[in-house]
């Protein structure tokens, strides 16, 4: 089958699809966006997530069939102009990132949760909304950093 989908805002087709294929599967190996890492395929570590029509999912999880006609952001498309976005930036200068595999995923999460959360979130929320996230590397507390400053940069500091 073919699937059309609009990915980081621009209109994509991949042709010859099973349509029970992954969407991580389509994104990396047929359309060459290897953002998204592919670790457990089975939506426990968090390595593939994107957005889904506005929404963070684990892209090993959704079938190729399901995402006909919808609108996918990768982390790539989270700076379409070729600047880094505020959280990849604040991932890089707050040391967040050791082997690299987690970091994708983990910066479409948090880049969800400082969209949709007012302030600077504490460090509670902020694990509440990366627990999907795996990362075998780091102790977490760089990433807590690197939500921090991405979110009083964006947000404004924490009331």
């Amino acid at each position: 089958m073919r699937v059309n989908v609009s990915v980081n805002g621009e209109p994509m087709a991949a042709d010859d699809v099973w349509e029970g294929e992954s969407l991580l599967y389509v994104l990396r190996e047929r359309l060459g966006l290897p953002g998204a890492k592919n670790a457990c395929e089975q939506g426990e570590c968090g390595s593939c997530t994107v957005y889904l029509d506005g929404t963070p999912v684990c892209a090993c999880l959704v079938a190729a069939g399901q995402v006909e006609g919808r609108d996918v952001v990768t982390v790539e498309g989270l700076a379409p102009a070729g600047e880094l976005d505020e959280v990849q930036r604040a991932f890089v200068e707050a040391g967040a990132v050791q082997c690299g595999f987690c970091t994708p995923g983990l910066i479409v999460q948090a880049h969800s949760l400082i969209e949709s959360s007012p302030g600077v979130p504490d460090d509670a929320e902020i694990r509440e909304a990366l627990a999907g996230n795996l990362c075998r590397c780091t102790g977490y507390e760089k990433i807590l950093d690197a939500v921090r400053l991405a979110a009083a940069r964006k947000n404004g500091p924490a009331s």
